[in-house]
């Protein structure tokens, strides 16, 4: 029977200032990701490995173009998968083994532009759902907890955006 378990959204107020041992401006760059944009949300990305349309979704008054993305989908993509990364690389610091199918470990990730578009004052709110077979759910959660300290987008957010797990044991 899976386990569920809703990990307690990061708030500003609750966190500890932890000082980083990486400093980002002087650390060395291991790659580098290049996008050129143009027209906006209505408009498109290429990148060097990257060609999208981008549309306005519907929710937000515009067509929501099938086969089109927007930059939520685009961070909600990106987030996931830097963190089930981050995830797989916490394990083996841990001597946890992960799950090899791709379908006994899946990162859902969604991103919510929350705000007042009419007075400019926007901001995201991300939710995750991390779903694992095969590790127990102390396993899994020093897992999480380990791929929130090193995922680059978890570190870059803290702090700054809402973000909430929930955590499904499929053993």
């Amino acid at each position: 029977m899976p386990t569920l378990t809703i990990l307690r959204p990061l708030l500003r107020s609750s966190l500890p200032v932890q000082r980083r041992a990486l400093n980002s401006a002087t650390a060395p760059i291991l790659y580098s990701a290049r996008a050129t944009v143009k027209g906006a949300r209505t408009g498109v990305v290429h990148g060097e490995n990257l060609d999208v349309e981008l549309t306005m979704a519907k929710a937000l008054g515009g067509p929501g173009d099938k086969g089109k993305t927007n930059p939520e989908e685009l961070f909600a993509a990106g987030y996931g998968a830097c963190f089930q990364s981050a995830m797989n690389a916490s394990a083996m610091g841990l001597n946890i083994t992960m799950p090899k199918k791709q379908d006994d470990s899946i990162v859902e990730s969604v991103v919510h532009l929350v705000g007042d578009m009419k007075g400019l004052d926007m901001g995201i709110r991300v939710d995750m759902k991390v779903s694992v077979r095969g590790l127990s759910d102390s396993d899994l959660n020093k897992v999480i907890e380990k791929a929130k300290e090193v995922c680059p987008y978890s570190r870059a957010t803290k702090g700054n955006v809402e973000t909430t797990i929930e955590v499904v044991n499929l053993s």
